[in-house]
């Protein structure tokens, strides 16, 4: 028996250590095995974190029709692996492209599909999986006892916890057969993201409606900028072409995980805070002290943005 976490890209996955974590507690707790399944040259980088994890096999599965990751590709290969190998679970680390994979990979292979999930507990028969519904503004627990379920984890609540004794995985080269796989959807322009990600972010700076305007934003920058951070905003500035969507906190924008989160301007929308709410700190500049981003924030300053804002850049350069 056992647990599968699977992962594709060229590079790993912010709360890649996250999702290995829960998978080896939950492999731990199953009596199972924890494998890795890679596509992708991310496997270069997988070998040391699987050993420092506790994974026991890495399987990498190699093919010329995976090579620009395409959804149909993905979801044939991973099937015929899992048809091979007979997991009890798979996991994914909830990222965009997850949140369109595992749905369809357990359509493929006919079984349960639970997503948003952060919490597994095994029982003897089932697994007990809790999630988010609604955008975040409750939990559900799901219970799973078909003899194989999918489930995609929203790591930000997950503190990544290396194993207490590293292991030496095996590695096995996984054969497919995609000749006759392809792609429905073919990508002609894909948006290009250049310098850093906002996901990977230690410090970050959002602004919402509450500042007035575009022109006003400016003020966000330039705190960002004084900070050494990176500035973000709420999905209804992106809405209104503030700025792009690549700098959108949220449910349907980044997840993010910085150290000092500082939203100004912003209500605290449940959506909103499924982006920002692992942050260590966050810190709330909003004029209506009933406002929802007042019962995340560690430090909240009821004011006016466009009055605090420009103070706080004078403190951060001085």
């Amino acid at each position: 028996m056992t647990v599968v976490l699977c992962t594709w890209g060229n590079a790993l996955e912010g709360g890649t250590r996250e999702a290995l974590t829960l998978a080896r507690k939950t492999a731990a707790a199953s009596g199972a095995s924890l494998h890795w399944v890679i596509i992708g040259a991310a496997a270069q980088e997988a070998t040391a974190v699987a050993a420092e994890f506790g994974v026991n096999g890495l399987d990498v599965i190699n093919d010329a029709k995976l090579a620009q990751f395409g959804p149909d590709a993905l979801v044939a290969a991973l099937s015929q692996y899992a048809g091979q190998n007979k997991p009890k679970l798979v996991l994914f680390n909830q990222t965009a492209a997850a949140r369109l994979i595992a749905p369809r990979l357990a359509g493929r292979l006919g079984v349960p599909v639970a997503m948003n999930a952060y919490a597994i507990a095994v029982e003897a028969s089932a697994l007990n999986i809790t999630a988010t519904a609604f955008g975040g503004d409750t939990h559900v627990v799901y219970q799973l006892a078909a003899p194989v379920n999918v489930i995609s984890v929203v790591t930000t609540t997950i503190t990544a916890e290396p194993a207490a004794t590293p292991t030496s995985p095996v590695r096995r080269d996984i054969t497919v057969d995609l000749s006759t796989v392809d792609e429905r959807f073919k990508v002609t322009a894909a948006a290009q993201v250049e310098g850093p990600r906002l996901e990977d972010a230690q410090i970050i700076v959002s602004g919402g409606r509450g500042l007035g305007n575009a022109q006003n934003y400016e003020l966000v920058k330039q705190l960002a900028d004084a900070l050494g951070g990176m500035w973000g905003g709420s999905r209804v500035i992106v809405d209104d072409g503030w700025i792009s969507s690549a700098r959108q906190v949220g449910l349907t924008g980044k997840i993010t995980r910085p150290g000092l989160y500082l939203a100004a301007g912003i209500s605290g929308a449940s959506q909103h805070m499924a982006g920002c709410s692992a942050a260590k700190t966050i810190v709330a500049i909003n004029k209506d002290p009933d406002a929802s981003i007042y019962r995340y924030a560690r430090y909240g300053i009821v004011g006016d943005c466009l009055e605090v804002l420009p103070e706080l850049i004078k403190a951060a350069k001085a």
